[in-house]
């Protein structure tokens, strides 16, 4: 069933309105008819719907049930050192589909890219918008939320609302996800923290291990940053069962 994600003032008791760009693209490219079931998400639930009779551009449908959740019960926030535009785009659109809650971009040290204030945050609707359509596609109930890149700095602040950090190295030895997966069983909200292309500088580390961060290896193969963080959240999401669910 195709799927649409529709906000608050969408909703009217047992009826959804399509906002209009997804009502257009639901009349004019799916070619939907009365009758045609699909799927709806508020940002907190999912819904199967029917196609209702619309007028001009408009989509209503009526809901018929509440869907379960597709959301992990392990919440992941990845602080990605911020890499050039194209891997941005892949990391989100891949983190997305896996189950990460949020994307923070991080400047770092050995950063190449590097961005205003005002080119981040035009560079963090677009990235918005790369989440929001990944999540429809792969079934999300919750959109992640994409934050504008942060100073290194602001990031170590923010590392105390969170139960557990663990940073990928690759001079980590010794200690591996499933061993942290061994000793935090009921962790429920985790950050990853991820460098760029051209990795963290032992300075950083150093900083992070001070802020409660704990260095992780992801094996004996170095990974380049838009693979680490793919890796470490399928893997710890295998770990903690979220793979094992259908």
């Amino acid at each position: 069933m195709h799927r649409f994600f529709v906000d608050d003032a969408g909703f009217q008791g047992e009826i959804a309105c399509l906002e209009e760009t997804d009502a257009r693209h639901a009349r004019r490219v799916l070619r939907l008819r009365p009758g045609e079931e699909v799927v709806l998400m508020d940002g907190a639930r999912r819904f199967r719907g029917e196609i209702l009779d619309g007028t001009g551009e408009a989509v209503s449908c009526r809901l018929l049930e509440e869907l379960p959740s597709t959301e992990p019960a392990l919440r992941i926030t990845l602080f990605q050192g911020l890499p050039k535009a194209e891997k941005m785009e892949l990391i989100i659109q891949k983190l997305t589909e896996l189950g990460a809650v949020s994307v923070v971009p991080v400047a770092m040290e050995r950063c190449v890219a590097r961005l205003t204030e005002k080119d981040g945050e035009k560079k963090r609707e677009r990235w918005q918008k790369i989440a929001r359509e990944a999540a429809k596609q792969s079934g999300r109930t919750v959109v992640p939320r994409v934050e504008a890149p942060l100073r290194f700095e602001e990031m170590l602040r923010r590392l105390d609302g969170f139960e557990a950090v663990l940073t990928p190295w690759e001079e980590a030895q010794g200690y591996g996800l499933r061993r942290f997966s061994q000793q935090w069983p009921q962790v429920r909200n985790l950050a990853l923290i991820v460098g760029p292309e051209g990795g963290m500088s032992p300075e950083e580390v150093t900083r992070m291990e001070k802020a409660g961060a704990r260095p992780v290896t992801l094996g004996p193969r170095i990974l380049r940053t838009e693979t680490a963080g793919l890796a470490a959240v399928a893997a710890l999401l295998a770990l903690y069962g979220d793979m094992d669910q259908t």
